[in-house]
């Protein structure tokens, strides 16, 4: 009996034994972070981290109102899949320059839908944010550009164009973009909203664009429609297009407001192109853009623009209910001309003020009618954009 019971209590404490190793292996350790592999294939992957995002997105993922956002690098939206960012978020981008940026290619979808009330708005994440911090929000599309076929992006290797009019890359709405614009050098830059080739499927209403290092908004080719854009101390060009792009832009607001000092080379409320650096002159399909209310004020004393409209390269350009306003001195009011071609052609009605000579008009070889008086009224209202708390 004695011996039995010895050596049932012996098999008990080896139970004993090996049941706390097993529970030791199991707790005892810390538990392994998640591999990180640079795909964000699911909203639950390891790569959608909310203080480290950037990879590459090749599924349906959402990026949610309750969350702090820190975008580090870049993220592309792949073809087939839908970036979704809900009304009210806010992204912070570190100040990496020319590698913090997000970019829907191809075939890829945005779902921005911000509102007045609450708005997207991607920033700086610097204590001291400047123009230029990072790079911009770029949207690829498969719409016609000038000349047809495809192109490569001029920040990135990345296709787009194509014969999609009717291309859709989602939906922005009520998107505010701060301190964008980083520089590659001094032909390559990031603007603050890019559109490659974005076709009229796509949506775009009620955006802002606040300090930006190079041009606030810029179209090359496509045929989307935009709605309600305003463009706040702009380094370079506020409002620019090239490539072939045709389009209406309704109600566009550019300010440079007293005391932002710094500008580009050539600084330019528009900048209008109708082939991409005016190199295909003879291409089909060049630049026709129309402006439905157009308003452009220069309030800092320092700063010369070379023109306040410029439209050249064989662009077609129409403009109504526009209003330019300068305090300091523009090279040229409105000039149509260009040693690599002039405007194709079209009408341009606008109010000078301040300094404005509204005489000052190079209408180029192809006449573009400009209707021209002085006043203090016109253009676009600037309540339009008090959702943005920017002119407030």
């Amino acid at each position: 009996m004695k011996i039995a019971s010895k050596f049932l209590s012996l098999m008990a404490l080896t139970g004993l034994l090996v049941f706390s190793s097993c529970g030791d292996d199991d707790d005892g350790g810390s538990t392994p972070e998640p591999t990180k592999d640079g795909i964000i294939e699911s909203q639950d992957d390891a790569d959608l981290d909310a203080a480290d995002l950037k990879g590459s997105v090749t599924a349906d993922i959402k990026l949610d109102a309750a969350t702090e956002w820190t975008l580090t690098g870049p993220l592309a939206v792949k073809s087939g899949a839908t970036l979704t960012i809900e009304a009210g978020t806010t992204i912070k981008a570190v100040a990496g320059g020319t590698n913090v940026y997000m970019v829907i290619e191809t075939g890829a979808k945005i779902m921005a839908e911000g509102t007045a009330t609450d708005p997207i708005k991607i920033t700086s994440a610097a204590s001291n944010p400047r123009s230029g911090d990072w790079g911009g929000l770029i949207v690829n599309g498969l719409a016609p550009i000038s000349g047809g076929g495809t192109s490569t992006t001029e920040v990135l290797p990345l296709s787009y164009g194509g014969d999609a009019v009717e291309d859709n890359s989602g939906v922005i709405k009520y998107m505010i973009l701060e301190y964008t614009g980083a520089r590659i050098n001094g032909e390559k830059e990031f603007n603050g909203f890019t559109f490659y080739a974005v076709g009229s499927g796509t949506i775009v209403e009620n955006i802002a664009i606040n300090y930006g290092d190079d041009d606030g908004i810029e179209f090359f080719g496509g045929r989307v429609n935009v709605k309600n854009i305003l463009a706040v101390n702009i380094r370079d060009d506020m409002f620019d297009w090239t490539q072939g792009y045709q389009g209406t832009i309704t109600n566009a607001y550019g300010i440079r407001q007293s005391g932002f000092t710094a500008e580009s080379e050539d600084v330019r409320g528009l900048e209008g192109d109708g082939n991409l650096d005016g190199i295909s002159p003879d291409q089909e399909g060049q630049s026709d853009v129309t402006f439905n209310g157009l308003t452009i004020i220069n309030e800092d004393e320092t700063t010369n623009f070379a023109d306040l409209i410029k439209v050249r390269r064989g662009s077609s350009i129409t403009i109504t209910n526009g209003f330019v306003s300068d305090v300091a001195t523009a090279e040229d009011f409105i000039d149509c001309t260009d040693k690599k071609g002039h405007a194709a052609g079209g009408t341009i009605t606008v109010v000078g003020a301040g300094t404005v000579d509204i005489e000052d008009v190079q209408a180029g070889d192809n006449e573009v009618i400009v209707t021209a008086t002085e006043g203090e009224t016109g253009g676009v209202d600037a309540a339009l954009f008090s959702w943005t708390s920017i002119l407030n």
